[in-house]
């Protein structure tokens, strides 16, 4: 019985595949440089179209606000001048405007002792 012992063989996609010399490592690693400058430009060309595109939703959204917008400023500027501006906006619930001054801080509330059981 004659045993033919053959070398292990690599298996996948590069069974068929002769090793290469350094003439098809450079051929490689161009193409790879070439596949990769070639992803970067479309992408950025996908990159500036979307850019493109938001700009020109946002500027018809702009356009179609502009009344409503308007209408916002001449309402406002009713307000002010019959004194309900931005104080009305801020008074309280009994309808007193509040005097502009800001006094911001922390309340601790300490509780009564309860009083001595007897």
């Amino acid at each position: 019985m004659e045993h033919h012992r053959q070398s292990p063989r690599p298996r996948g996609m590069s069974a068929g595949v002769q090793q290469t010399g350094p003439f098809g490592k450079i051929v490689a690693a161009l193409v790879g440089t070439v596949l990769l400058v070639l992803g970067l430009m479309f992408s950025v060309v996908i990159i500036a179209v979307a850019i493109a595109f938001g700009l020109v939703i946002w500027g018809w959204i702009w356009w179609k606000t502009r009344a409503l917008r308007q209408q916002m400023r001449d309402q406002m500027d009713a307000r002010m001048a019959t004194g309900e501006g931005a104080s009305a906006a801020c008074a309280d619930g009994e309808g007193l405007a509040p005097s502009g001054r800001v006094i911001e801080g922390e309340v601790i509330r300490a509780d009564d002792p309860p009083p001595p059981e007897r």
